[in-house]
């Protein structure tokens, strides 16, 4: 009897491998430069067709987990002002596990995707909107079309069936894992830079994880700052992206670098 491949527990799968690490990281880049950045903090500009270019990669790249760029800067704003407090849209200390804060947020994230609460003017406005891809994306059609083509992929190509059983799953949802990540580990584990008033913490010194958006600490003492690294051992991924782009003109940075942690000053013995 023949054993499918994506059966087999035989060495291989080098493409699933790779198809995994680069959804997740082109998912969460363009999380972080095109929701995050731009969207919500307007840390740079670009012309109208370089915008719907950027766009329409966003919403290719994450698919399935596509976010709504007016809804998710509605939130993030949100959560800026309201950090870690009752009225923060997605701070962990108010839940007792990810999946709950992640619940919430989708709920209001969905209210605002779909107009049927408005938010605070200060918060809305301003925003890259594109009504027709929008409806598109937001659609089950779409979002079950991409979870199909994830799932072939694997059966064509998985070598193991835990790649099936543990790996796939993870494709039709990322956008909702990055900001579990991000808004859970990164108010609660690792360290300070600055006293914000609130719990934020940076949870990487080098976030290759989530391209940047680990350093929730550095970001919320300088949040209009597009690199959120400010000491000399922290890198962050996505400005090296985003100055690349302003290098090519591709886009022009619209605030200066900010972010910047000085060392205590000692006193002569």
């Amino acid at each position: 009897m023949t054993v499918p491949r994506y059966l087999s527990t035989q060495p291989g799968g080098r493409l699933v491998y790779a198809f995994f690490i680069s959804h997740w990281l082109l998912s969460v880049l363009f999380q972080s430069l095109f929701q995050h950045r731009y969207a919500a903090h307007k840390m740079y500009t670009m012309p109208k067709r370089t915008e719907r270019v950027l766009h329409f990669l966003a919403f290719l790249v994450q698919g399935s987990s596509y976010l709504d760029p007016r809804a998710y800067a509605i939130l993030h704003r949100e959560h800026h002002a309201f950090s870690d407090t009752d009225r923060d849209p997605h701070t962990p200390w108010l839940h007792s596990n990810a999946a709950a804060m992640m619940w919430k947020t989708k709920k209001r994230y969905s209210d605002y995707a779909h107009r049927r609460v408005a938010p605070e003017p200060r918060f809305d406005g301003d925003v890259p909107e594109w009504p027709w891809l929008e409806r598109f994306a937001d659609s089950w059609p779409t979002r079950i079309g991409f979870g199909v083509a994830y799932s072939l992929f694997y059966l064509a190509f998985a070598t193991h069936w835990w790649q099936i059983a543990f790996m796939l799953p993870f494709h039709f949802v990322l956008g909702p894992v990055h900001g579990a990540i991000v808004n859970w580990a990164g108010h609660k584990y690792g360290y300070q830079n600055f006293d914000n008033g609130d719990k934020s913490r940076n949870t990487l010194p080098f976030d290759f994880l989530t391209m940047g958006e680990l350093f929730q600490n550095n970001h919320h003492k300088w949040g209009a700052s597009p690199d959120f690294a400010a000491r000399w051992f922290e890198i962050d991924p996505g400005w090296q992206v985003l100055r690349l782009l302003a290098a090519a003109r591709i886009v022009t940075l619209r605030t200066p670098q900010r972010a910047a942690f000085l060392e205590p000053i000692r006193k002569a013995a």
